[in-house]
């Protein structure tokens, strides 16, 4: 599947991408049941996603035999996110917000280094930013069928709404994922109007 250039406003699903990190070198499927369309993957994703993992995170796709660091895909969809909870942010404070989140999540360093490269420029320059760490509303939509069975997985999915001036909303309770045997980790976002 190539990379679709169409614009899209409120809907798109930008840049998922998913970790593997198993004990051994393990065979991995990796399947998407995802409720909108998919735009775009890196491998292509041909009915799922076959690879060789590997401890450190390398993976070797079966259909083309070469070698990634992460499986990624976006789409369009049309789902509503609750944004009644999250965090205000003054978006010079973003990159500093996001790495103390993000860690205390439990991204690596080397995870969310790549989260915050993608995410800050789109994020730094508004006045303030509303963020959400979207759940089930997400990983319900976005579903992930992976064989064998991750003993840990870690999907974070950002949904912010750039502000001209800071609102009052509840802040939510983050939980942290302790990493322990094959570890599964996902990242993405959007950005709602």
């Amino acid at each position: 599947m190539g990379c679709s250039s169409t614009s899209y406003h409120n809907d798109l699903t930008e840049k998922p991408v998913i970790y593997l990190y198993p004990e051994d070198i393990t065979e991995v499927s990796v399947q998407l049941e995802y409720s909108g369309e998919l735009t775009c993957s890196y491998p292509q994703y041909q009915n799922g996603w076959n690879v060789t993992a590997y401890p450190d995170g390398k993976l070797i796709n079966h259909s083309d035999k070469k070698e990634y660091s992460y499986l990624f895909w976006e789409g369009v969809d049309q789902i509503q996110y609750d944004m009644r909870k999250g965090f205000v942010v003054k978006g010079e404070d973003t990159a500093n917000f996001l790495r103390e989140k993000l860690e205390y999540i439990g991204l690596t360093p080397s995870e969310y280094n790549e989260f915050i490269v993608y995410w800050l420029p789109k994020m730094q320059d508004n006045p303030y930013n509303l963020i959400t760490f979207q759940g089930e509303t997400y990983t319900e939509n976005a579903k992930l069928n992976i064989t064998p069975e991750p003993d840990s997985i870690l999907r974070v999915f950002m949904v912010y709404q750039p502000l001209e001036n800071p609102i009052l909303v509840e802040e939510p309770i983050l939980q942290p994922m302790k990493r322990q045997g094959f570890t599964v980790v996902e990242w993405g976002g959007t950005r709602i109007a």
